[in-house]
């Protein structure tokens, strides 16, 4: 056991901060006792029952904002690092896990997109004994983790196990397949499915809506980091944003060639909406930060800047004022733009009585009821770009919903 010193540090709180400020409430007091006791693979059985993702959430989940950043010893002390301990676990317990395939004698559900939130309810409805077919419109299911999240974080194999695992336990899966223009919604009702999850994430880029976003030397994050082997960026490369999604663009390209990449943000570093470990990681790559400038146009020779300042609106919150006449600018060989992302409209555009909001998001009650009966949605498509964590705490929310839906409809 790797990680036996840093759990004999843990207090075993009565009351564990930890466990509540986690979304999914790991039961982590729990688990480090039966790691202690060198229970793994039971361990192993807590952590995966309840969470399907444990071993991903133990990699990607921003730590610092939820169990480690609320452990009681971070007062005085280092916190205890639970997440490293998670991650020996979970990955011992995802290699030598045996799953029944058990007898598939109820409705057949489909699930639209094989990421966080589609692979949750698949893996849990599956295991309810539901004909479950995941569709996905990539050849690889993983969504954002394997779209999105880089390599070097997150590793595809282990990606490719917990797709093996979903195998195993009976799960179909559909890969390149677009549900929405050829395979509609009325469709797969009427070939038999008895409802329908729609979690296909956020993958259309948000713009900047200012000129020069459609050259060639431009890009998109979320198009980038889906296969960065495929682009030529140059030596200097300028990343417009500075969220999580910004930071793994920044690396990526700083660790496929680039010599000097910068993070080009409207305000200070205090302000960034990146974690303070991604922000950290970034530095140690080398990532160089250019704060208070925002771009006005980009050229093939790089982006032209103007200065801001943060002021205080009426309403407390800090924004963001544009110094007037103070313009410079950034050369650069690319630009990588990363301000956040919204759902395609495939699906709800071929579907009738789908609603969204103003954003595109669908719009769902707290169990995941679209406003089409039998449709379902959870995950980004829903809340707009959350953790991964967030994402399997509320498709174990949707999967009971849409166990209760099916139960009734088959007494009616």
């Amino acid at each position: 056991m790797l990680y036996l010193d840093e759990a004999n540090r843990c207090l075993s709180c009565k009351n564990p901060r930890c466990k509540q400020h986690c979304p999914i409430s790991t039961p982590i007091p729990e688990v480090i006792a039966l790691y202690k006791e060198g229970k793994l693979k039971e361990a192993g059985e807590v952590l995966f029952k309840n969470n399907p993702l444990s071993l991903v959430c133990s990699i990607v989940c921003p730590h610092e904002d939820q169990c480690r950043g609320y452990c009681i010893k971070g007062i005085k002390d280092e916190p205890v690092r639970f997440h490293d301990i998670e991650t020996e676990i979970s990955t011992k317990y995802l290699e030598e896990m045996e799953i029944e395939n058990t007898p598939k004698i109820k409705d057949r559900v489909a699930i639209v997109g094989g990421g966080p939130a589609g692979i949750t309810i698949a893996y849990i409805l599956s295991q309810k004994g539901y004909k479950v077919t995941l569709f996905d419109a990539h050849e690889k299911i993983g969504g954002v983790l394997r779209y999105g999240i880089p390599e070097y974080r997150l590793p595809n194999k282990m990606i490719d196990k917990i797709e093996e695992r979903l195998l195993d336990s009976g799960v179909v899966i559909r890969p390149n397949t677009l549900i929405g223009p050829v395979i509609t919604i009325d469709k797969l009702f009427s070939d038999g499915y008895k409802a329908i999850f729609i979690g296909t994430g956020v993958w259309n880029p948000k713009t900047l809506n200012i000129k020069g976003e459609t050259l060639g030397n431009v890009h998109y994050a979320i198009d980038y980091l889906k296969s960065p082997n495929v682009y030529r960026l140059g030596k200097r490369v300028a990343v417009i944003g500075a969220g999580n999604v910004a930071m793994d663009a920044a690396r990526v390209a700083k660790r496929n060639g680039a010599d000097e990449v910068y993070i080009l943000y409207r305000k200070g570093e205090e302000d960034m909406p990146a974690t303070g470990d991604e922000i950290r990681e970034a530095k140690e790559d080398d990532i160089k930060f250019k704060h208070f400038v925002a771009p006005l146009e980009i050229t093939e020779e790089g982006v032209k800047l103007v200065r801001t300042e943060n002021i205080k609106g009426e309403d407390g919150r800090v924004q963001t004022k544009i110094l007037e006449d103070e313009e410079e600018f950034f050369e650069c060989d690319s630009t990588i733009i990363a301000v956040s992302q919204a759902p395609k409209n495939n699906i709800v555009s071929h579907t009738e009585s789908l609603e969204t909001n103003k954003w595109g998001l669908l719009v769902t009650d707290e169990q995941g009821h679209t406003t089409r009966d039998g449709v379902f949605g959870s995950g980004d498509v829903v809340t707009g770009a959350k953790t991964v964590v967030e994402a399997v705490a509320n498709a174990k929310i949707v999967a009971n919903a849409i166990e209760e839906y099916c139960t009734k409809k088959l007494v009616l």
